[in-house]
């Protein structure tokens, strides 16, 4: 299975694609580490998201989403583009899941990856969208499948 893990962070969705197969996994090559939405009240400007988002999961061989969910009120809440993000990938024919950050940082603590970061060949911007791809595989892995 393919997850992309999203962290959706002001104007600014950063991805990172992670598959396992035959129970290791893949860190895949992408052609796109993040989508900026430069006009988020322009109706053209999320549509425009939207496509391209969605070209890239169709490309790629996406099967879910896994979005580090946000705050919706108080000095931490996400930004209303942000909003305007998820609402554009929730939109798109996958199933779209939202992970706490909470969990995510629990689920690495009990199975922590095998792997250090660096290693990856990934940017160092894009671990939290790491992160929470690797903690949605471990919850099917290891069955520690609870309300996220």
């Amino acid at each position: 299975m393919r997850v992309c893990g999203v962290e959706l962070k002001g104007g600014e969705a950063i991805i990172c694609l992670l598959s396992y197969e035959g129970e290791t996994f893949n860190v895949p090559d992408c052609r796109q580490q993040s989508f900026v939405i430069s006009h988020s009240e322009s109706t053209d400007s999320i549509r425009n998201f939207n496509f391209v988002f969605s070209k890239l999961m169709q490309d790629y061989h996406v099967d879910k989403i896994v979005i580090i969910a946000r705050e919706q009120k108080g000095k931490l809440a996400g930004s209303a583009t942000s909003f305007k993000a998820e609402a554009a990938i929730q939109l798109l024919d996958l199933p779209v899941i939202l992970m706490s950050p909470v969990t995510v940082k629990e689920r690495l603590k009990r199975n922590p990856p095998l792997v250090d970061f660096d290693g990856l060949d990934l940017k160092r911007f894009q671990q939290p969208a790491f992160d929470v791809a690797y903690a949605y595989h471990n919850q099917h892995i290891f069955n520690v499948w609870d309300n996220v």
